[in-house]
């Protein structure tokens, strides 16, 4: 990042150009999953990362959001540019979209001296923090831009800033509000992760440029919270990188619109091996995914027993097929395969003879885990391509060893075996040897429920069997469950206790559009 900015100064791009663009992309952001005017508190430091976070500010300004700025330093001691934004802030608007601002109400702005408070507490008792809420009662959303500090500022924390990062996570003041940071929580250290004891605990942050190392970092996933990454065009990066931050204008080119003349044999014919007595669900789940990702046609191999249950609760536009033995399925014609999900491991011996004969790519999940876990070394001997998904359960019984950090052993993993890995988590990482570690920036913690792990395998296969890699599949896949996850709390009125597999499918023709529509 510091040396993309070095080549765009270098080239005559003016500083406070590339503050607009971030600043613009971050209010984007924040509308992105709060489409509605509300109300949005800036706790603001005194440098560019403050002015990025007020000329977000006033973007919102303009679509209707009431806006409080909270100071955390005297005005004289800031940085020119952001006291020139801060000044704009102050201007009356020319126009203000969806909203009229109250009479008397500095059109819809509200300036705190938050350093001024911070001096008095601190002068009173150093540990004391005010506890009187931000807002409250107003039936729209509150947000809090989290400005004080930027790239570059590493732990540990000093004073007044500390105690403007408890305001932000004193949770008796947070009164429901979402707290965004801007490019990174304050007090992370934005290349190794480490944090400060009160670094700001933030539910979604919005990176400029580039990701961050230290935002992808293990114990940095309860500080940073969703990741969305805002590019800016003028910003470009020398070489290549191994690792990658997936993001909708990143994946776009993967999934074209399809020719005015397609037809279903383009999209993959594929085969889904899943289910058992007492886990049907898996299987319609698994099938509903495919369909949902755009597949061709999609056929249901499930054992006699259970197969007049299932033909009546699978998708009319699915095929079901009874089997007597899986060993039956190596003559099928299927371009690509979805097996393990419910299936069980009474067929042990069939199930790996599958995984390790079938020349067509596979997607490999749930019990087909469990049963490769047994005998991992039947992955070196696979006839075609790979992909599994484990969550970190099933991870752990097909790598035991020593605990490391989840991209290490992804990269060692995939090092060992020619596989493509997704594994699933918070920040679902992406791995292939030879290719660059690949993390999920969508989704949240509704997701941690049965049958997600199902739909994902099933809109894997269904992308596919269209014709992308598996690598390329995986990281498709992940984010755009993500998405429809988001989109189901965020448009859908679910919750994050609500939040079902169904729903996700319900709205993964909402996170394709989106997808379709985000600029390259």
């Amino acid at each position: 990042m510091r040396g993309a900015e070095r080549a765009a100064f270098a080239r005559g791009v003016e500083v406070e150009a590339l503050m607009d663009k971030a600043g613009a992309g971050v209010a984007r952001a924040v509308r992105k999953f709060f489409p509605n005017p509300g109300t949005c508190i800036v706790f603001a430091g005194k440098g560019h990362n403050a002015g990025d976070a007020l000329v977000a500010a006033q973007c919102l300004r303009r679509s209707g959001w009431k806006i409080e700025v909270r100071l955390a330093f005297k005005e004289s001691d800031c940085s020119g540019l952001m006291r020139k934004k801060l000044e704009s802030l102050r201007r009356r608007p020319t126009e203000i979209l969806g909203a009229r601002p109250q009479e008397g109400a500095d059109f819809g702005i509200t300036f705190v001296e938050l350093w001024a408070e911070v001096t008095d507490q601190l002068s009173a008792a150093p540990d004391a923090v005010a506890a009187e809420p931000y807002l409250g009662g107003t039936g729209s959303p509150i947000i809090v831009l989290d400005g004080l500090l930027g790239l570059g500022a590493k732990p540990p924390l000093r004073e007044p800033v500390r105690t403007a990062c408890r305001y932000i996570n004193d949770p008796s003041r947070k009164n429901g509000a979402y707290v965004f940071a801007v490019d990174l929580p304050t007090g992370l250290d934005g290349e190794s992760g480490k944090a400060d004891r009160d670094c700001v605990i933030a539910d979604f942050t919005v990176t400029i440029g580039f990701a961050k190392r230290g935002l992808v970092a293990d114990n940095a996933l309860d500080l940073v919270g969703r990741l969305e990454v805002v590019p800016l065009p003028d910003l470009t990066a020398e070489g290549a990188s191994n690792e990658l931050i997936v993001a909708a204008h990143s994946l776009r080119p993967l999934l074209p619109r399809r020719k005015f003349s397609a037809y279903k044999n383009q999209f993959g014919r594929v085969g889904v091996v899943a289910g058992s007595k007492g886990f049907i669900g898996a299987a319609i789940m698994t099938t509903q995914g495919a369909l949902r990702a755009g597949a061709g046609l999609v056929e249901v191999f499930v054992p006699e027993e259970i197969y007049e249950v299932v033909a009546a609760a699978a998708p009319m536009e699915a095929m079901v097929k009874p089997v007597k033995s899986y060993r039956d399925l190596l003559k099928e014609k299927a371009d690509i395969w979805a097996l393990g999900p419910g299936l069980g491991k009474l067929r042990a011996a069939e199930i790996l003879e599958l995984i390790e004969k079938v020349k067509r790519p596979m997607v490999v999940d749930a019990d087909g885990l469990n049963i490769l876990a047994d005998k991992i070394s039947a992955l070196k001997r696979c006839k075609g391509q790979r992909l599994l998904t484990p969550h970190p359960g099933e991870m752990k019984r097909l790598f035991p060893g020593k605990k490391e950090t989840r991209a290490k052993m992804a990269t060692k993993f995939c090092n060992r075996f020619p596989v493509t890995l997704l594994l699933k988590g918070s920040r679902t990482i992406v791995a292939e040897r030879d290719r660059p570690l690949s993390y999920n920036t969508t989704g949240n913690p509704g997701i941690a429920s049965g049958g997600m792990g199902d739909v994902l395998t099933g809109v894997c296969v269904g992308l596919a069997g269209q014709g992308l890699s598996l690598y390329d599949a995986a990281r498709l896949g992940a984010w755009v469950c993500g998405r429809a996850a988001e989109i189901s709390i965020f448009r859908g009125g679910a919750s994050e206790e609500s939040l079902l597999a169904s729903d996700v499918l319900d709205h993964l023709g909402d996170a394709f559009n989106e997808l379709h529509s985000s600029p390259i």
